[in-house]
């Protein structure tokens, strides 16, 4: 005779409703520090010329 038994489960039931998205995860705060000081170091590179124009400089 066994010590334990384990209980059988059903499947849950399916239902037709259309499937939610799930909501999108915040962003780590490590991650939002280091955006920031990209942010930073992009602001000081390009100083006062527009992105465009410092990346066709580079080419």
């Amino acid at each position: 005779m066994p010590a334990f038994t384990f209980e059988k489960l059903s499947p849950p039931a399916v239902e037709n409703s259309p499937v939610v998205a799930p909501e999108p995860k915040q962003r780590g705060r490590v991650v939002q520090l280091l955006d920031r000081f990209v942010e930073r170091r992009i602001q000081r590179t390009l100083g006062d010329r527009p992105h465009d124009e410092a990346q066709n400089d580079v080419r």
